[in-house]
């Protein structure tokens, strides 16, 4: 890629692995355009941060000039494929793109478990009629919840959201899960998602051996994942440009289908989240600032 493109730069906050604040402070200092932060416990769990609470986090991002590009609002397990979980997941889940609302995102990224291949599986319309309620839910809101890619191959993950009623169901483009899990391309998931996609990460991976995807994602557990990826036989998390993924390319293709939104850096793995998150933001930036 011979141009620069304009997408502004986001990283996950948690990672920083200190306080909110601390958190968002730090982020700033790598530079950083924005942030995406966990929703699901603690300082952030949408039930507990009262109106005032939000006001004052939406103050702070805005004293500091960071953004919301996301929240982020996983609940483990099997994602939506249990119909007796299944109620209490869309509530929290729609309570988290209410508080993202509230400080100024539109997007909240999930995993929402592997699509099965077999569209008559059981398991499809369970997933279907969850989505559906989140997706009617999102149209009404003006947002997305953002199913983050990886567990399924992007052909197949296309295909159900193209069987969903509504748009609220979106894309988190992950190109690292593709490498590391699936095996997928994922210059070519971005032109067959391209009508999905709301939200990226910028992450990096190779993959050692072929890996099953239920034994990644079957019971979604990001601890678990994390340490799969730094130290496990089937793939490895590396820093961006030191992995299988062709970031040219990757970047290129995103602006050619016409996406403007965030480039959010995730580092899942090692002891140096600082330094590597901010290397991860000058890897961006060699190519954004051309």
């Amino acid at each position: 890629m011979n141009m620069g493109f304009p997408n502004k730069i986001g990283v996950i906050a948690d990672s920083f692995g200190r306080d909110l604040r601390g958190n968002l402070q730090l982020a700033k200092q790598i530079g950083a355009d924005g942030v995406q932060l966990w929703a699901i416990d603690g300082e952030m769990d949408p039930a507990a941060l009262n109106a005032r609470g939000r006001q004052e986090l939406k103050a702070y991002l805005q004293k500091l000039g960071l953004e919301l590009s996301a929240l982020c609002a996983d609940y483990g397990g099997q994602g939506f494929k249990n119909p007796a979980e299944n109620g209490w997941k869309i509530e929290k889940s729609k309570q988290a793109l209410d508080l993202a609302l509230d400080l100024g995102s539109s997007i909240v990224t999930t995993h929402i478990g592997i699509v099965p291949e077999d569209a008559a599986d059981p398991e499809y319309a369970v997933l279907q009629e969850a989505c559906n309620e989140l997706a009617a839910y999102a149209a009404s809101r003006g947002g997305y919840f953002a199913i983050e890619t990886g567990p399924e191959p992007a052909a197949r993950l296309k295909s159900f959201l193209d069987s969903l009623d509504t748009k609220g169901m979106a894309v988190n483009f992950d190109p690292a899960n593709m490498v590391m899990v699936t095996g997928d391309d994922p210059v070519q998931g971005v032109h067959t998602l391209r009508d999905y996609i709301v939200h990226t990460h910028v992450k990096d991976g190779i993959r050692l051996r072929d890996v099953d995807p239920r034994d990644v994602y079957g019971v979604l557990d990001h601890e678990r994942i994390a340490v799969m990826g730094e130290g496990g036989a089937g793939f490895r998390e590396v820093p961006p440009g030191e992995g299988a993924v062709d970031f040219s390319a990757y970047f290129a293709a995103l602006q050619s289908i016409g996406y403007e939104g965030y480039l959010t850096v995730e580092r899942e793995v090692g002891n140096r989240p600082e330094a590597d998150i901010a290397g991860a933001v000058s890897f961006i930036k060699q190519y954004r600032d051309r």
